[in-house]
């Protein structure tokens, strides 16, 4: 096949690779609601351009029309393009009017197959608010978006939408039909800490839970903390009482964390309420910076057996903040201005699969940042389609 590029230069390419690899496996399902008669360019095109795009540094709808214009000949190797690249408009049209509930279970369906999920994998539920969508001249609140993330693989597994925080309680159920995480130890926050979504995570899921607890349950809260009171002014003697710490130095800083969790709970009238509750938690966080010291405590209720089960659930929930703090950092997500139908969750989940794509190279680039790998695969077409192919083989 001969094409004329944007240069005016003809080249001749090669037609095996349009449309192979398992990205269009996944994405074409997406149905595309425009006019047809009406149509310039694919919607799978679009979706490509748009998910390499993200991956190589393009954060905004015009960056991405300026990069698919210079990469035009690696492009047309996978794609048609039959009337040329589309313009930033028409990109942001299209993920402005695909069904982002069907994107997302595409997505989902993808982290199906890429991540090595094994039995006690802690999977981590929070939710992240994109800061820039929110347009107080219309009484706009900013989208909620509430992830979930893959201790083993470092990866999102999946994304709903909110309107704001207080619906976290309606979304993570939501996302949890999205994932398929049997043998998994997951962790909510206060928010999710909710009789029925135990009840979802167990029955349905086939999982278990570490449950943060806080005022929203303050009876409760009170009861844990009390008997937790209680142990510690005993000197944490009794044997039903599990423990497990954890020390960590670095830089000037000391970590410790000391893990206290009790299976005694028949004494609660709340174990009839909570689907598999087998024990209660307690953490006490002790950071010492330059010799000035702090200290913190969290409960949690929890259906694991042991307490370094606890621990480790409770320990790898930083995982999604850390997540969180990536994709504002590195893709800058709350500098975000696409207020707009569909277009801010769409892009949302643009950031996140670009993030998991990133993420995968653990071979040619394992020590290098992820905004440094954005930045070569920017520059290079070579490691581009390497990070494709570990992806979408």
């Amino acid at each position: 096949l001969s094409i004329e590029n944007n240069k005016g230069e003809v080249k001749t390419m090669d037609r095996k690779r349009l449309y192979m690899g398992s990205f269009f496996d996944y994405f074409t399902v997406i149905f595309d609601p425009r006019e047809k008669g009406k149509v310039r360019h694919k919607l799978i095109d679009v979706l490509f351009i748009a998910v390499a795009a993200t991956l190589c540094r393009c954060d905004e709808w015009e960056d991405m029309e300026e990069w698919a214009n210079a990469r035009e000949e690696w492009l047309r190797q996978y794609l048609e393009l039959p009337n040329g690249i589309p313009s930033w408009y028409t990109i942001e049209r299209v993920l402005n009017v695909i069904d982002p509930k069907q994107f997302e279970k595409c997505f989902s369906e993808w982290m199906k197959e890429v991540t090595q999920f094994k039995e006690g994998d802690v999977v981590a539920i929070d939710g992240k608010t994109m800061r820039g969508t929110a347009d107080k001249s219309n009484s706009k609140k900013a989208i909620h978006i509430v992830s979930a993330w893959c201790s083993s693989d470092k990866l999102v597994l999946g994304q709903v939408k909110t309107d704001e925080k207080s619906n976290e309680i309606t979304a993570i159920p939501e996302l949890l039909d999205l994932l398929f995480i049997k043998g998994a130890i997951v962790t909510i926050d206060a928010m999710g800490c909710q009789k029925d979504i135990a009840t979802k995570i167990v029955k349905e899921k086939k999982a278990d839970y570490v449950l943060s607890l806080k005022d929203n349950h303050e009876t409760l809260k009170g009861e844990v903390e009390e008997y937790f009171k209680d142990a510690e002014q005993a000197g944490f003697k009794d044997e039903k009482i599990l423990q497990y710490s954890t020390k960590e130095k670095g830089h000037g800083r000391i970590e410790e964390r000391l893990y206290y969790y009790s299976t005694d709970i028949k004494w609660m009238d709340a174990k009839k309420d909570w689907t598999k509750l087998t024990g209660i938690g307690m953490v006490i966080r002790r950071v010492e910076i330059n010799g000035e010291k702090t200290e913190e405590r969290a409960y949690h209720l929890g259906s694991v057996k042991t307490a370094e089960e606890y621990a480790r659930a409770v320990r790898m929930h930083w995982g999604i903040e850390s997540t969180h703090w990536s994709l504002d950092v590195t893709f800058r997500e709350d500098a975000s201005r696409t207020r707009k139908g569909c277009a801010p969750q769409n892009l949302a989940l643009l950031k996140r699969l670009a993030l998991n794509m990133v993420k995968k190279d653990q071979e040619r680039y394992p020590k290098k940042s992820l905004k440094r790998k954005r930045f070569i695969a920017s520059l290079r077409e070579e490691y581009l389609e390497y990070i494709f192919s570990i992806n979408f083989r």
